[in-house]
């Protein structure tokens, strides 16, 4: 009964928040101010991106993202305590359930679609700062490849050049890459300082200062959670 109560009083305050505010598009909303003006006038030229939502979440509020994805590698680590409980050198050694290694027809089809899907992901995560793309969906786009790739060909092939290991080196490199290159950039802009990051021609592809560096780090830790989390979700209590 105390928690129907809270949840109907939380459901009060917050409807009645709803119908105070502003009505959509109206000039006086509160996202209608001097910031948003600047990142549409001023963050091409600003953050080298073309790309104006890259340039937002990867420049003026990289640390916003660079939280994101710690919240993806604490919850893969979560769910690593929680799923691995027979340790660490059974965390993708399972059994297959299907062998469709040896199929006519899923075999090859997978060697034809897997490399198409694995380098669009990398085109979309390379090009996040000059069209729609970056880190976060091109790494699901490169994660969903690693997962067919484990389906059609099992795990011993795909612990070739992943395990456990692999995704512990590239999610913690990544991570740290991502916060140590922020803060220089953060530390210099702050405090007016000369920075040997440049924002390039916007336009090209080795442009916009950090960004694509920092969408290449946020891709692989978005792809080694997606994988690692379908293989111990797989695994269950096995």
């Amino acid at each position: 009964m105390l928690a129907g109560l809270l949840c109907v009083v939380l459901s009060a305050l917050m409807l009645l928040t709803a119908a105070d505010l502003p009505p959509y598009g109206s000039d006086t909303a509160p996202t209608v101010n001097e910031v948003a003006q600047r990142y549409v006038e001023q963050g091409t030229q600003e953050t080298g991106a073309v790309n104006t939502v890259a340039g937002m979440i990867l420049d003026y509020r990289a640390f916003d993202t660079l939280g994101e994805s710690f919240v993806l590698f604490t919850a893969m680590c979560a769910v690593t305590i929680l799923l691995n409980r027979s340790g660490k050198r059974r965390w993708l050694r399972q059994p297959d359930m299907v062998d469709y290694a040896s199929d006519p027809i899923v075999a090859p089809m997978c060697r034809f679609l897997i490399p198409v899907i694995l380098v669009f992901g990398i085109y979309i995560l390379l090009n996040g700062h000059l069209s729609p793309g970056g880190g976060f969906s091109g790494g699901a786009i490169m994660g969903a490849g690693l997962i067919l790739y484990l389906n059609a060909f099992g795990f011993k092939r795909t612990e070739r050049f992943f395990t456990f290991t692999t995704f512990k080196i590239v999610s913690c490199v990544a991570l740290s890459f991502y916060a140590l290159s922020k803060a220089y950039s953060f530390f210099t802009g702050a405090n007016h300082l000369p920075s040997i990051i440049t924002t390039g021609t916007p336009g090209m592809i080795f442009s916009a200062g950090l960004i694509p560096y920092l969408n290449i780090a946020v891709g692989l830790v978005v792809c080694c959670t997606m994988y690692a989390f379908y293989t111990l979700f797989r695994k269950g209590d096995m």
